[in-house]
């Protein structure tokens, strides 16, 4: 390739009024959204990048995607901040996402006698109802039923895998356990029960208000934590379609239950995120990254993007510098096919939020300039081919990417108003450039979560001619392509409505 694989390119959206689209075809990448990996980056939002000064910086690094976690914050602080995002992003072009993250049945403890107990292996230690505690050897929780519901011989978890506790007893005041494993505890942090079957759903009360929020204020993405089976999704959704969104939902795995039901759960959602934290609490620590593998592998053949999240860079909380292992954790979350990676409280309260981007970018980079993806490494998962209109859509796109390494094309275009095709196009991995040309504003942002994906709105239908224009101008000046050169189109030639069905060869000029 030439100079257009020294620059790696990443979610870029033009906003083109008609008057301007009639006057000049001229479409410029912002000069800021250069050198960007393939690979995308969720960033956290948070005291440490609620400024529009940091938000603007952020963007500029390389955040394609910016997450709310509503287990924090206030609305109108939430709200103030997606206002900005949106305004920032119009103002120097760029797609820039908003996933809003609902908190789930999060299990905490109440308050401890003393703020904190000291968990000692081998000691005994009691949970009674209420919401304080008022000895040193007993415990509280904010899960009412946990009595009701624990049994004995069942694991409790506590502070995400600081302490870890086994219920010998069990009365109808009191659950009596063994500490397995100790560790200092404090007031509030997490419970988890991975051996009990819990009556909680994943969908609350405070969850379904913030869904409804999402939908007024526009969310591209929501997610939803602690999912256990394919009914919560579909749940969500019918949510999120009576309040009017086209929000696509992204289902959090972290439950012992949901790799039971992987396949399914899949299936219903938008996109799937390997949650890590609490995943690595449920099950044993030394599986997740097999586990990780897997999930990735099933969306790979499932055709769904996919977040790995949790402690991706956490040390740069308060260094410039990540560690080795995190360096690598990035980098094997890119070569196990992940679409995008997430920053946490690397970005929401972290000292060094813009460097910390900036070094995942670089990561990214770097990974994907290795021998196997600039081989064109592209996956062995074999993809679950739909019948009808969607697995026509699969062969000509995939014939598109082969047409375009055969005649060695330096561009593949899709024109489409929903990311569905621009969803095949990712999976493929095959790292020829390709910009995917939508007139929805809403379809751009949700594209920007695709690995590899270039999505760019027209301000109005276009026919062919038109449409040959804006890519060869859009080439010329973000890709420096010289007359003569390929480019591949994906288009709907209106004989199959709603499906891609038609390839074409253009020359630049």
């Amino acid at each position: 390739m030439n100079r257009s694989w020294s620059i790696v390119l990443k979610s870029v959206v033009i906003r083109l009024a008609v008057h301007r689209l009639l006057k000049d075809r001229r479409l410029k990448l912002n000069p800021a959204n250069r050198n960007f990996a393939r690979t995308k980056i969720v960033a956290t939002a948070g005291p440490a990048s609620n400024s529009k000064e940091r938000i603007r910086e952020l963007i500029v690094a390389g955040v394609d995607v910016f997450r709310i976690n509503m287990a924090h914050g206030q609305l109108d602080v939430s709200e103030a901040f997606v206002r900005d995002v949106r305004e920032i992003s119009l103002d120097i072009a760029a797609s820039v996402a908003i996933l809003v993250d609902l908190a789930g049945p999060k299990i905490r403890l109440g308050k401890l006698f003393g703020d904190e107990i000291t968990l000692v292996n081998g000691e005994s230690v009691s949970f009674v109802p209420g919401e304080e505690s008022h000895k040193a050897d007993e415990m509280v929780c904010l899960y009412e039923p946990l009595i009701p519901e624990v049994g004995v011989g069942d694991m409790i978890v506590l502070a995400d895998g600081v302490a870890r506790l086994v219920v010998t007893e069990k009365h109808p005041d009191r659950l009596v356990c063994e500490v397995n494993d100790g560790g200092v505890v404090r007031s509030r942090q997490g419970v988890n029960l991975p051996a009990t079957n819990l009556s909680v759903p994943a969908l609350g009360e405070i969850d379904i208000e913030h869904a409804k929020w999402a939908a007024k204020i526009g969310a591209d993405f929501v997610s939803l934590s602690f999912v256990r089976d394919h009914l919560e999704i579909e749940s969500l959704k019918s949510v999120l379609a009576e309040q009017g969104s086209s929000a696509a939902v992204i289902a959090k795995i972290e439950k012992r239950e949901a790799l039971q039901n992987l396949e399914a759960i899949v299936n219903s959602s938008d996109g799937i995120m390997v949650a890590r934290g609490d995943l690595g609490v449920e099950i044993d620590i030394a599986q997740t990254p097999v586990v990780q593998k897997k999930i990735i592998d099933t969306c790979a053949r499932l055709r769904k993007p996919v977040i790995v999240a949790t402690q991706m860079l956490e040390s740069m909380h308060s260094c410039k510098q990540p560690t080795r292992a995190e360096v690598s954790d990035v980098a094997n979350a890119i070569l196990d096919g992940a679409d995008a990676c997430m920053l946490s409280g690397e970005t929401a309260v972290g000292e060094y939020p813009v460097e910390t981007v900036q070094m995942m970018n670089r990561i990214m980079i770097a990974t994907e300039q290795s021998a196997p993806f600039a081989q064109g490494f592209g996956f062995a998962v074999q993809p679950v081919l739909a019948e009808g209109s969607s697995l026509i859509t699969e062969v000509i796109t995939a014939s598109a990417s082969k047409i375009a390494r055969q005649i060695k094309a330096k561009l593949i275009v899709i024109a489409s108003s929903t990311p569905d095709t621009a969803i095949i196009k990712s999976k493929l991995r095959d790292l020829q450039p390709t910009l995917c040309i939508t007139d929805s504003l809403h379809s751009a942002r949700q594209m920007s979560l695709l690995w590899g994906i270039i999505p760019t709105v027209s301000a109005s239908p276009m026919g062919p001619d038109q449409l040959r224009e804006m890519i060869h101008h859009w080439s010329n000046d973000n890709l420096g392509l010289q007359t003569g050169d390929d480019v591949v189109i994906v288009t709907d030639s209106a004989l199959i409505p709603g499906t891609h069905d038609s390839i074409t060869v253009s020359k630049i000029g």
